[in-house]
């Protein structure tokens, strides 16, 4: 039996909770998930844990979740990223499973069917060459195309027929086709499209690949099966599809009467910064930049309109679907954030719902994780929804950063009565100083969203309160969990004293402009945002760095968001430098570097250094109190990664945990992931 989205007294006038008729299939609401590629593929299907992904969007209560971003149709369209092969006959019982498993949500199912063309990469997948519409070598994908030949058109349109044709007898509710940058956007656009044949040059010659395939497709599934298009409305550079290009080939695809929606995407993907700019911005952009130009684009068009990019709160969306600018909104990464984002709205649970912070960590190797949700795309190990303990037990939590509000809310979520200290008179840690760069002040929200939670779940929360480990006051506590982070790793420059941490930057105590060298020794956003932060303030910056690329231990989305920021704010980078020694000299320092690759060393002068190192664990608290904890302050591995609880102590007292920074130098993804794993089970 289907489970139901419990009805608040408001679903009947928000207009994100009304249904929607596309041709036969009634969706139960106006909110959705696009296809995207995941990550979670194996072997080319999408088996068990790509389906409890998607199958915990449904047990949300979307309406409608697609999957199989860039799915291949043949075997030359091959990326090193796990993509699903619909041209393999194993696919139609791995999506017959996955049919099963969404529709008893009451959700409905499509599958993006693609060919990627000249994207392809060469040495993937079967090491076929790439094809396309001309011989034109894409930037980002770095591949060479065959231009193909009549032959290579009749049997990849065949291709798109057969793989339609295994999804449906996969029991999906429909497909999509991509006419972005793939395959039959390639043959649309002016810019990768050069032929001078029938199917080059005018509009009409240009959609031509694209009509035939769309042909194949109704003629494999029939007319009572959903297909749709997602749809370049404007490409928005010269040489490209003008948004007035766009409404022509909508025209012709919509009389062609073989498709029955639109799923509007703007700009291009051609480049890493193109990519990470028109497809899938960050919180260097601001919420739904494209949602306008969707909406004339709709106005235009006569078959419903759908559309993702960046819509991650629900009055965004609302205003969508309120104002006639969509007929589905897609909420993709919103999901990824919290999955049941659709019951919380429903139950009017709204200002519950898990954020969004635009953190690009869903695309990072890591995807699909959210930076502050450890359950997605690890729902068998991590599952979303916390057990209620069978003992009732008193916690002290010591520390309010990202690990120490998590561990709070996860053992107030089991039951248990918890205490969190906090030594500042802020919650947030190293969140605060983060959220300090120019585009990251969303990152803010993943400690607002935890404090509206302690605060509901009547957690005891105490500020200026710092923990001393000879003073505390352990009677009645069962569990002390220590989260008292890190402090900046300076000790281990020759010449330390005169060094400044980029803690003292972002926090403001020192700013000024005065010119300086900004060391970054671990590739995160710290030594980038002080390197902006004083340039902002009128300083001169010269910045080095250890890695031999800027930004190494971000995603692609934030390295050149970065990578242009150091353009926009004139800060030119010297990379494969070691730091070495710091010197005064007079007023001003001498600072030596050693080239990782050709061992020179060479000496700057500057005003002032501003070293970025990770940090040391801020960990005196911690063993302060292992020695007299039961279990000498010992995690079980083998339990927390399995799933199980920490073994019992034979002895009595109070059991100690250090997570996060008070472990290691990490991110807020991993000190979240140590407070949920461990506390999930205590």
């Amino acid at each position: 039996m289907a489970e139901t989205v419990p009805v608040s007294h408001d679903s009947a006038s928000d207009p994100l909770l009304q249904p929607f008729r596309l041709k036969h299939l009634t969706l139960k609401n106006r909110i959705m998930s696009t296809s995207h590629a995941c990550g979670l593929v194996e072997d080319g299907m999408p088996s068990e844990r790509y389906q409890r992904y998607h199958e915990a969007k449904a047990r949300g209560g979307l309406a409608l979740t697609m999957f199989g971003g860039s799915s291949n149709v043949s075997p030359e369209s091959a990326w090193s990223l796990p993509q699903i092969n619909l041209y393999d006959e194993r696919v139609v019982e791995h999506l017959q499973q996955f049919s099963r498993r969404i529709h008893a949500h009451g959700a409905a199912l499509m599958c993006q069917v693609s060919h990627v063309g000249g994207r392809a990469e060469p040495y993937a997948g079967a090491a076929l060459a790439p094809i396309g519409p001309s011989p034109v070598r894409e930037t980002l994908h770095r591949a060479f195309a065959k231009e193909m030949d009549e032959h290579d058109i009749a049997r990849v349109a065949n291709d798109f027929g057969e793989a339609a044709t295994r999804c449906r007898e996969g029991g999906l509710d429909g497909i999509e086709t991509f006419a972005g940058a793939h395959l039959i956007g390639q043959f649309l656009s002016p810019a990768t499209n050069r032929r001078g044949d029938s199917f080059g040059g005018s509009v009409e010659n240009r959609c031509r690949f694209g009509l035939m395939v769309h042909e194949a497709i109704r003629k494999r599934v029939g007319d009572d099966f959903i297909v749709g298009i997602r749809f370049v409305i404007d490409e928005a550079g010269p040489h490209h599809l003008t948004f007035e290009d766009g409404l022509k080939i909508a025209a012709t695809f919509e009389a062609s009467g073989t498709i029955d929606f639109f799923n509007a995407i703007y700009g291009r993907i051609d480049t890493e910064y193109k990519l990470a700019a028109d497809c899938m911005p960050g919180m260097a952009s601001p919420e739904a930049p494209f949602l306008a130009r969707a909406g004339a684009f709709k106005q235009a068009v006569g078959l419903p309109v759908f559309h993702a990019t960046r819509i991650t709160s629900l009055e965004t969306a609302r205003r969508a679907i309120r104002d006639g600018l969509l007929d589905m909104v897609s909420m993709t990464r919103a999901h990824i954030a919290d999955p049941e984002l659709v019951t919380k709205l429903a139950r009017g649970e709204e200002a519950r719902v898990r954020p969004c912070v635009g953190a690009t960590h869903c695309m990072s190797p890591l995807r699909p994780t959210c930076i502050h949700n450890p359950s997605t795309g690890h729902e068998a190990a991590l599952p979303h929804a916390i057990a209620p303990a069978a003992t009732k037990r008193r916690v002290l939590v010591a520390g309010g950063g990202p690990a120490g509000l998590e561990a709070a809310r996860v053992c107030a979520e089991r039951g248990h009565d918890v205490r969190l200290c906090e030594a500042t008179g802020r919650l947030g840690g190293q969140v605060l100083l983060a959220a300090q760069a120019s585009w990251r002040g969303q990152l803010a929200g993943i400690v607002e969203w935890r404090a509206c939670e302690l605060e509901r779940l009547g957690v005891d929360v105490r500020l200026n309160s710092p923990i001393e480990p000879g003073r505390i006051a352990l009677d009645g506590v069962d569990v002390v969990i220590v989260a008292t982070g890190g402090a900046p790793d300076l000790d281990w420059i020759e010449g330390a004293e005169h060094c400044t941490s980029v803690w003292d930057v972002l926090s403001g105590a020192a700013r000024a402009a005065e010119d300086s060298i900004v060391y970054d020794g671990t590739g995160r956003h710290a030594a980038l945002t002080a390197a902006e932060a004083i340039r902002q303030a009128g300083g001169e910056v010269a910045f080095f760095g250890l890695d031999g690329h800027l930004a190494m231990e971000m995603s692609y989305a934030e390295q050149v968001i970065w990578r242009r920021r150091t353009y926009e704010l004139g800060i030119e980078s010297r990379l494969d430098r070691r730091l070495e020694r710091v010197e005064r000299d007079g007023n001003r320092l001498r600072v030596t570097f050693r080239n990782e690759l050709t061992d020179e060393a060479e000496e700057h002068e500057t005003g002032r250094i501003v070293v970025e190192h990770g940090t040391r664990p801020a960990d005196a608290l911690y063993r302060g109190l292992a020695d007299r904890a039961s279990n000498r302050g010992v995690v079980d591995q083998q339990a927390l990664l399995s799933g199980a609880p920490q073994p019992e102590s034979e002895s009595d007292g109070f059991v100690l945990f250090r997570i996060g920074d008070a472990v290691s130098s990490r991110n807020i993804y991993a000190a979240v992931l140590d407070a949920f794993r461990l506390c999930r089970t205590l």
